[in-house]
């Protein structure tokens, strides 16, 4: 007869939660977007803590003159209640900040790449323990709040991140839209987004607790994300302490949900579906990548040379004209010379001709006086 407390199979989710208790979580979170969007402003509101600091602004405008997009990473090792999380946060700076943006995407692209190749190589070896893993997990695309739609920009870059990573749109400084234009500027991104086939992050909303799926459902239902960052805590006019932004009219609240998408953001990224967006980039995007290299290339053999980034491409190019000029310039500067020279050799030639001959004839004068200046003393 079995026991009534059964033989222990309903204890295993107990024991797995131990394991991932003592061994931590490593999450990475990519923002993407143009300077001044409030990047950073964000992730110190949504970790409630400084894990990046500000540039100056001196600092952002000097960049500018390199006109590369890079790649940041900052890491941070967060502990709530005795779970650690080795956080890392990946920033583009340079993204979209220039006259000519043309493909400047690539660095964020191969970014994306080379941390699935680095994974897939270090699972290749014979030892895999103490494998390093920054596979983005989640990539927050911030868009300008123009109140209009996408830029060109916009649409080709997230068309390229939706196939890597788990993409999330995200609309910067809501505060700054009226009620009404937020909502129509949100209708225009998803019509562009599904006209496009942009493959955007949806979240998982059934779930066996009504509860659960009425609040995953409120997610989703949001999407694109409105949101203002704000690490000040600034006084409501009905006296609460809460974290947001002082206007003349009254305060932006960032975790009233009647303002902004902040807490449903946060609950997508942390509370909720962080475990997805791990498990989706380890069996989606991971694995896509895998089987893909794995089609055109023999087991250990080195991925194939990835194309040049174009902006450096531009620079070489542009290098190499001025070298071809100076080139160019040195070599008429040279002939110029040479022919000046020529010149001068002919003419120091001819006054050499010309001062032999004049010696030449004073020779013949001075032998005709002396035949002359002779044949006087004989006749004498």
């Amino acid at each position: 007869m079995a026991s009534s407390d059964g033989v222990g199979i309903a204890h295993l989710p107990n024991q797995r939660h131990k394991i991932i208790s003592k061994r931590g979580a490593h999450y990475t979170l990519m923002v993407c977007g143009e300077s001044g969007l409030g990047k950073t402003t964000f992730v110190n509101t949504l970790f409630a803590t400084t894990i990046k600091n500000f540039k100056s602004p001196e600092k952002r405008h000097n960049k500018q003159l390199d006109k590369t997009v890079e790649i940041e990473i900052t890491k941070a090792e967060l502990e709530e209640k005795l779970f650690r999380v080795k956080l890392s946060v990946v920033d583009t700076p340079g993204f979209g900040d220039y006259v000519n943006n043309r493909e400047s995407w690539v660095p964020i692209i191969e970014f994306i790449d080379d941390q699935h190749e680095s994974y897939m190589r270090q699972e290749q070896q014979p030892t895999r323990q103490g494998k390093i893993d920054m596979r983005v997990h989640a990539c927050l695309y911030f868009i300008r709040p123009t109140g209009h739609s996408l830029k060109p920009l916009d649409i080709e870059t997230m068309k390229r991140l939706g196939s890597r990573v788990n993409l999330i749109p995200v609309i910067a400084k809501a505060d700054t839209l009226a009620p009404k234009d937020l909502a129509k500027f949100k209708e225009n991104i998803r019509e562009v987004i599904q006209h496009h086939n942009i493959n955007v992050y949806a979240c998982a909303v059934d779930s066996d607790d009504e509860e659960t799926t009425i609040r995953n459902q409120s997610i989703a239902d949001a999407s694109p994300y409105s949101v203002i960052g704000s690490t000040e805590i600034v006084q409501t006019s009905d006296g609460r302490q809460v974290r947001g932004r002082e206007y003349t009219w009254g305060v932006a609240e960032v975790e009233n949900d009647t303002h902004c998408d902040f807490k449903k953001l946060r609950n997508l990224l942390i509370r909720t579906h962080m475990i997805d967006l791990i498990a989706s980039t380890e069996e989606i995007h991971y694995e896509s990548y895998r089987q893909q290299q794995m089609a055109n290339r023999k087991f250990g053999e080195p991925k194939m040379k990835k194309s040049e980034n174009p902006k450096l491409r531009e620079k070489e190019e542009e290098l190499r004209k001025s070298f071809t000029e100076k080139v160019r310039n040195e070599e008429t500067r040279f002939r110029d010379w040479e022919q000046q020279l020529i010149k001068e050799r002919d003419r120091l030639n001819k006054d050499l001709e010309a001062q032999h001959a004049h010696i030449k004839s004073l020779e013949s004068e001075l032998d005709n006086l002396y035949h002359h200046g002779r044949n006087g003393t004989m006749r004498r």
